[in-house]
């Protein structure tokens, strides 16, 4: 399984398309604050429109996405013509559709949310750069497949019935995807480690993820990028945004939440399996990246499932 399929599969995100907005002149609509597990998107497939965050902006044009992995509140702001206007809210049974108080939707844009657990999906966005924004434009036309995926979305819309919310949902799923694996430059701001374009980073990411617990020397890791040690911790940290230690861990961490899901391991044997030698060290690093010890991880997951 390649990197992207394999993170995905641990995160064990859930996505959900909320609303479509069919938004008009100088319009204004205001996102709430989604819980610790939720990251809300957007995805605009016509027009033109700013997310306002805290510290920012972020211009969209057709063909962007934008993924808030702390579901920070926000803004959507239209810049038409004519005095600035709310919006109104049609509920359906799949999604809502939102559009203007007064004029003609131009702007064509879908909202949604991916939920996911307190473990390796809550590791995983956490650890990308929020917010995170590509653009799925190539020689100034909109991506083959993400035109594809937005006409399929629009289909279902316009003929929401049975099966559309799970329609829905997987193609947000193939969607962020997407969005881990995109590079090229096309991101607006920092990319996420995820994304390295730099081939001999990417077979080191992929060779640990195969086997999070095996022994992994810097001499290993730079004998299979096929680089000097100074220059592969360099490019490393220049295409991943972390450290090779800080790599190793996350990946580990990951993979060991994701056992004491699935298994009835001992925590010893979940440490061994990741690479720690010691129970001990394993708890310390697994509370300090979760807020919980692996014992009370798995104990509050198993509640919630009773």
């Amino acid at each position: 399984m390649d990197s992207v399929s394999h993170l995905v599969r641990l995160a064990r995100a859930q996505a959900t398309l909320d609303k479509r907005c069919l938004l008009a002149g100088a319009t204004v609509m205001d996102m709430p604050a989604l819980g610790e597990s939720d990251a809300a998107f957007h995805v605009l497939l016509d027009g033109v429109c700013t997310v306002e965050l805290p510290d920012r902006r972020v211009e969209l044009r057709p063909g962007d996405v934008v993924l808030l992995p702390r579901g920070t509140p926000h803004r959507v702001r239209t810049t038409g013509s004519g005095p600035v206007q709310g919006v109104s809210e049609t509920r359906g049974d799949a999604f809502s559709t939102v559009r203007s108080r007064a004029g003609e939707g131009v702007i064509d844009l879908f909202c949604g949310h991916y939920s996911f657990g307190p473990g390796a999906g809550a590791m995983l966005f956490r650890s990308l750069p929020h917010p995170l924004c590509v653009s799925f434009v190539e020689s100034g036309e909109v991506d083959e497949v993400v035109r594809m995926l937005g006409s399929i979305m629009r289909r279902e819309a316009r003929d929401e019935g049975p099966g559309t919310a799970a329609v829905l949902s997987a193609l947000c799923d193939a969607l962020l995807a997407m969005v881990l694996r995109k590079s090229g430059g096309r991101f607006a701001g920092p990319a996420p480690w995820t994304a390295t374009h730099d081939e001999r980073i990417r077979a080191v990411i992929d060779e640990v993820l195969r086997d999070p617990g095996a022994d992994w020397p810097i001499a290993r890791l730079t004998r299979v990028a096929a680089m000097a040690r100074a220059t592969f911790i360099r490019h490393f940290s220049r295409s991943t945004g972390m450290t090779v230690g800080a790599f190793l861990a996350h990946v580990r961490l990951m993979t060991a939440a994701e056992l004491l899901i699935d298994t009835e391991h001992t925590v010893a044997t979940v440490a061994a399996e990741v690479g720690y030698r010691s129970e001990s060290a394993f708890s310390r690093a697994f509370r300090l990246a979760t807020g919980s010890t692996p014992a009370r991880f798995r104990r509050n997951l198993i509640g919630r499932t009773m």
